[in-house]
């Protein structure tokens, strides 16, 4: 395979994706066929990590270890899997952790796979990405809804792609919890909990009006669940309705206590967090002036598949979103080009020495088509500028941590690097995230005069601290500003742990 081609997922491979959320962890195993993933596998646990989450963002011991013994089980079932045809993914509760990274290096152990955190926002896209495979294709817009342990993503969109997202901070164990205090249920309280509610969905339910939709539809065990009871207590017996969602809240409100509730069709581990999910639901069904809601039997994990055959197959959305980013920012796309071109180049050369695959010359890729959005602030410290956006901007197909590791590339791009900045990337970042920095560097360097120019038959080698480059003499007496700014470069290759020569060939 050659570094530009894709590395592919062949018919027949086995794919895996874990869903670890707030109230429960999913993974579900996958044969590929015909280029599509074909399940015949799936682990489930009732974790309730959102339950153990303390105010100081800490989380408590039962919780933390019920997690961790999840993922080794989990871990087991897919032991020797390439971690290429595995994707894990933590949600809110992670997201809301003061140390993520502690919780992270464990549980990455635990399951022997790389965990990715995903913002509400990339949630959402991939719950809609799972639930449109599940659903008949339309051309019409369509909602999904996915009530959480921890926050609710509310998705527009139209055929497989996601139009409008949003997530908010409502779950059904944080509701719960919050709103029905030692497991009491009464009206007062339930009316507090969905005027609540529906005041944090006021912030979008407008826009979400307008744009509109045909059919909605939830997703995940909440909706399921809340489906299951309605139909067996034949308060509807299509879909969920505002009346049905009502006739429900009744029968919940009269059990009185939470570790009363039994109602047909509800199974005992869903119990205890019903209520918090049915509030949820019914703040949004008058929010959002939702008139009848379906069940879709797909969601997040789902979606993880289908985005896994995506970046194995030349469907990355993640390149569609930096393409996406450079346009909203007005980068230069010219010099960009310029740069992205020159530091493949260079990347090329020492791909074998650095065992770098084509994945690493992606990323190469993007960190060049970005490497100047901060511009569009200031052209002082645009670099700073440029990472910070990259580290909290949404962007679709990215983790936190690889938005984390572009960002980190960014703003090291020029000036003296931040070795800290390494350092509190994952382990697995770390070493490539110096190294594609050291090639954008040097490309940047060779591109200053920002015009179309022919550069010298360069030549880059590699040995694992040290960089070699050959640059013809004659070019070096013709162009002295580049001649400074090579030998000026090897301090800053110093702090990326690289010794620069430059060699006058």
């Amino acid at each position: 395979m050659s570094l530009g081609d894709q590395i592919q997922i062949k018919d027949g491979e086995l794919i895996a994706a874990v869903d670890m959320g707030s109230n429960s962890y999913h993974m579900v195993v996958a044969r590929v066929e015909h280029g599509e993933p074909r399940v015949i596998d799936r682990l489930r646990d009732t974790v309730r990590m959102a339950a153990g989450l303390r105010a100081d963002g800490t989380l408590d011991a039962e919780h933390r270890a019920r997690a961790l013994n999840c993922l080794a089980r989990f871990g087991q079932r897919i032991a020797g899997l390439p971690s290429i045809r595995v994707r894990a993914v933590a949600t809110n509760t992670v997201r809301r952790l003061a140390s993520p990274q502690s919780f992270l290096t464990a549980a990455e152990a635990a399951l022997g796979h790389p965990v990715e955190i995903v913002s509400g926002r990339e949630e959402g896209r991939l719950i809609f990405l799972g639930a449109s495979h599940d659903l008949p294709s339309s051309r019409e817009n369509r909602m999904v809804i996915d009530v959480g342990g921890g926050s609710t993503e509310f998705i527009i969109g139209r055929g497989l792609a996601p139009l409008h997202t949003e997530s908010v901070q409502a779950g059904c164990i944080a509701s719960t919890l919050r709103f029905f205090p030692g497991g009491k249920l009464n009206r007062k309280r339930w009316q507090r909990a969905r005027s609540e509610i529906g005041v944090l969905l006021q912030q979008f339910a407008e826009d979400y009006r307008e744009a509109g939709w045909v059919e909605a539809f939830g997703s995940s065990g909440t909706a399921k669940s809340i489906g299951a009871v309605v139909q067996a207590m034949k308060f509807s017996d299509d879909g969920v309705t505002p009346s049905s969602l009502a006739s429900l809240r009744d029968a919940l409100i009269d059990q009185g206590q939470i570790s009363a509730i039994k109602l047909p069709g509800l199974t005992e581990d869903r119990a205890p967090v019903i209520a918090g999910g049915v509030v949820i639901f019914e703040a949004a069904f008058e929010a959002l002036g939702i008139e009848r809601m379906r069940v879709c039997e797909s969601s997040m994990r789902e979606g993880l598949l289908w985005d896994l055959l995506g970046r194995a197959g030349g469907t990355d959305p993640r390149t569609a979103s930096i393409d996406a980013m450079a346009n909203r920012y007005g980068v230069d796309r010219a010099q960009a080009r310029r740069v992205e071109s020159t530091a493949l180049m260079l990347f090329d050369q020492v791909a074998k020495a650095w065992k770098l695959d084509a994945e690493d010359r992606e990323w190469l890729s993007w960190a060049a088509r970005v490497h100047e959005i901060g511009l569009a602030i200031a052209h002082s410290q645009h670099h700073h500028h440029g990472a910070y956006i990259l580290r909290h901007a949404d962007i679709a197909g990215f983790s936190r941590q690889e938005q984390q590791f572009l960002a980190a590339i960014v703003e090291s791009h020029r000036r003296k690097p931040d070795r800290s900045l390494f350092s509190a990337l994952p382990q697995r970042y770390r070493v490539l995230a110096r190294q594609i920095t050291a090639l954008l560097r040097l490309a940047v360097l060779f591109r200053r005069a920002r015009r179309p120019e022919s550069l010298p038959q360069m030549q880059l080698a590699a040995t694992a601290q040290r960089l070699r480059l050959s640059v013809p003499s004659q070019w070096l007496d013709q162009h002295p500003l580049s001649e400074a700014d090579l030998e000026q470069e090897q301090g800053p290759m110093a702090e990326l742990g690289l010794v620069l020569e430059i060699l006058a060939a």
